[in-house]
């Protein structure tokens, strides 16, 4: 994949500041698991066999928001995040 393709498709999404849109809504059952629609996992490129990152946000020590990330959409933003600041601890 070329660079400017390899940019094209990362998300620059802030989940705070971005509008937010409800997509469907799944159930749980009861062994906990639920279905991601087809049409989402299409747009979003989810395949069989992928890994997602569940990552939680908290308010008043209960989980308010839960978020979804393909692992190399969150290991990409982690190593943005964590990089400059360890060249700066250097």
């Amino acid at each position: 994949m070329s660079k400017a393709s390899e940019n094209k498709a990362k998300c620059e999404c802030k989940p705070i500041e971005e509008p937010l849109k409800v997509e469907s809504i799944v159930s749980v059952d009861d062994r906990g698991q639920m279905v991601l629609p087809k049409e989402v996992r299409a747009r979003a490129g989810i395949k069989p066999g992928d890994k997602l990152a569940l990552v939680t946000r908290e308010k008043n020590g209960k989980v308010c928001c839960i978020y979804l990330f393909k692992s190399e959409e969150l290991a990409s933003r982690v190593k943005g995040l964590v990089g400059p600041l360890a060249k700066e601890l250097e």
